[in-house]
């Protein structure tokens, strides 16, 4: 395989062999930022350095609700890995199997055949997929908010239902469209459900037939309370609003079906949904299953608090994927936060095992946490005490997350977006055929009329 040009130089060229080679799984949060910092602090020779990821780009998931609100442009919360990592190879596609004791790992590029990639040590930042439960018509209705594209589906899918609404007779189809079921009240399912409801709330002015009374957006929390992340007081105080604003907040609650878009609750309620969003909770990349390195009780790898994988050699781990020990007998949250604040100890933790220095400990206090709940409305909490909704919450969000977004090239972006929605209206422009840019295509190669009658459009 021929090398980049940067990547030659800064790894000296020779006999590649004998340069120790770093593979990294993973260009999220952790996996990012711990390769921008190897490349900055590595010398020439030093090391390789490879980053595997199925995507080409980092996405900052914090952003991905007002993605889905249409507040920040898709293309503007991803961080090209390329461009950032210019002293790093960047492979696309999957580790799908660890062998840490032959130091391998089978990988599957996107295009072309599996092959094997060795290395001598590994930096295991896969992340987190979401966490689904075996129920009836979940697998074919849902949709989770994990990735860039799913946050822009969602955002033209709930366009799509009011446009739907708007240009039926059938009140069951009216109905159905109508109805937004969220399940999961952390951060994903409470931030994704205000924000949306916040956008669908401004949109009815350009809909003639639908009222904000017409909107019903259920929010379904298996626990006795939402937003645990920033309190029970302020997760109680979010919730009340979220009930002023219609949204149908129904605790201790669990979906049991979705079969043909029947939604059927716990709590005996059943009713047609044309929009299910699954948010309730995420579980470790399937590839720390694909490896024989330790794991604890619930499928995270097991990391010591240097980072290092417990009872093996030349292996770290961070972020989702792995319990990292907080020094008081429990386990960091796998939070961005943490992610981002690992990365600089496990870059240079790595960096002292390659020269034979000491490691240093992982340790962070939290910082507190931040929500943003649609245009002008939040919740926080701040270094433990600081208790914060409504519009003082917003900001905190936004201030923290323009902070943390990587590059200054995306924090200006993120803060043009922001610029110009202050000044204009949203924009409810709905293109619900990105989802199958083929469509029009396939129906244009289709017969188009048949006995002097258009033919009925099959989606």
């Amino acid at each position: 395989m021929t090398e980049s040009r940067n990547y030659r130089l800064v790894h000296g060229g020779g006999d590649e062999s004998e340069i120790p080679h770093v593979l990294i799984v993973g260009g999220g949060y952790l996996g990012m930022y711990t390769a921008m910092r190897l490349q900055k602090k590595l010398g020439p020779g030093e090391a390789r350095i490879t980053v595997v990821d199925p995507n080409s780009y980092m996405t900052y998931q914090p952003f991905l609700p007002e993605t889905a609100a249409g507040s920040i442009s898709p293309r503007n919360v991803v961080v090209p890995l390329r461009k950032v990592l210019n002293r790093v190879k960047v492979l696309n596609g999957r580790v799908i199997r660890i062998d840490h004791a032959d130091r391998k790992v089978e990988f599957e590029p996107n295009a072309g055949t599996t092959r094997e990639i060795a290395y001598d040590h590994i930096v295991v930042a896969a992340g987190a997929i979401s966490r689904t439960l075996p129920i009836p018509g979940l697998a074919e209705h849902g949709i989770g908010i994990k990735t860039v594209e799913e946050a822009a589906y969602l955002r033209n899918h709930v366009l799509e239902q009011l446009n739907i609404a708007d240009s039926t007779d059938d009140p069951e189809v009216r109905r159905k469209a109508l109805n937004f079921v969220f399940v999961g009240g952390g951060f994903a399912g409470a931030e994704a459900i205000a924000e949306l409801e916040d956008m669908a709330r401004d949109a009815t002015r350009i809909y003639p037939s639908i009222g904000i009374d017409d909107l019903h957006f259920y929010l379904i929390e298996a626990a006795d309370k939402i937003l645990p992340e920033v309190g029970p007081e302020v997760g109680e105080k979010a919730m009340n609003q979220m009930r002023q604003r219609g949204i149908d907040v129904r605790l201790s609650t669990f979906l049991e079906s979705a079969v043909d878009q029947r939604i059927k609750l716990s709590d005996g309620t059943e009713f047609e949904a044309g929009t299910l969003v699954w948010t309730a909770g995420v579980k470790p990349s399937p590839v720390v299953q694909a490896s024989d390195l330790p794991l604890g009780p619930k499928g995270h790898i097991d990391t010591s608090e240097y980072l290092t994988v417990n009872g093996v050699d030349n292996a770290f781990a961070g972020g989702d994927n792995a319990q990292v020990p907080d020094g008081n007998g429990g386990f960091y949250p796998p939070n961005a936060q943490n992610a981002v604040r690992q990365a600089p100890v496990l870059a240079d933790n790595v960096i002292a095992t390659l020269r034979g220095k000491e490691l240093k400990a992982y340790r962070h206090q939290n910082l507190g946490a931040v929500a943003g709940l649609g245009l002008h409305k939040g919740a926080a909490q701040l270094f433990g005490r600081i208790k914060l909704t409504g519009r003082f919450a917003w900001w905190a969000h936004r201030g923290y997350h323009l902070f943390a977004v990587p590059t200054f090239n995306r924090k200006f972006r993120v803060l043009s977006d922001w610029t110009l929605a202050f000044f204009l209206r949203r924009d409810f422009a709905s293109l619900p055929e990105m989802s199958e840019p083929r469509q029009a295509f396939e129906e244009a190669s289709r017969p188009q009329v048949e006995n002097g009658q258009l033919l009925r459009r099959v989606s």
